[in-house]
């Protein structure tokens, strides 16, 4: 389970420059407190790189970036979380890198978010960062796990409601990433 650091609450410009040193590097912020990102296990890892890698070969560079474990998605200034895999227009990512030395966060919502289930975080994930990704309004929000083999996907619709969908093999074409396709067998595969 992620771990408060700081009992006292902390202001989103704190957290932003901790977040900036190697010591805030797995540095969430939880209703206004740190927290740490735990370790995770090797099929966390594994499914977490295979994923960012099908995603940079299939995405175009000119319209999206890929991070693995590193951007930040704010909701508020007391919620800004680290998910495991997210999809950033280019656009966004240009609008930051026109301050140097920012921090790699964003409070616009994303085309694809996914946290990965492990034994550390899997009810933290389920139970605060995933309803925060949808109040975000992020386009699809994906939870995989890896030893159940599953998929549950949450899609915004137009009328800004979520439409839940879960999956336990297959392709999974992500509806606002033209083109992409994630082939779920071989993602759990061993």
């Amino acid at each position: 389970m992620a771990t408060t650091i700081a009992t006292e609450r902390s202001s989103e410009e704190t957290y932003r420059a901790l977040a900036l040193t190697e010591a805030g590097r797995g540095v969430e912020l939880h209703r206004g407190r740190l927290r740490e990102k735990p370790g995770m296990s090797v099929e966390h890892g594994d499914v977490v790189m295979s994923l960012a890698g099908s995603l940079f070969r299939q995405l175009d560079r000119d319209e999206f970036r890929v991070r693995a474990d590193h951007a930040r998605l704010r909701r508020s200034a007391e919620n800004c979380y680290i998910p495991d895999v997210a999809v950033i227009p280019i656009a966004l990512q240009r609008a930051l890198r026109q301050r140097p030395g920012s921090l790699d966060a964003y409070a616009e919502p994303l085309p694809l978010v996914v946290e990965v289930w492990s034994p550390s975080t899997g009810d933290y994930d389920v139970d605060e960062k995933l309803p925060e990704y949808q109040r975000r309004g992020d386009r699809e929000i994906w939870r995989l796990h890896p030893h159940e083999r599953s998929l549950r996907a949450w899609r915004r619709n137009p009328d800004g409601t979520d439409a839940e969908s879960e999956h336990r093999g297959g392709l999974m074409r992500p509806a606002w990433l033209p083109n992409v396709e994630i082939d779920l067998d071989a993602l759990f595969a061993d």
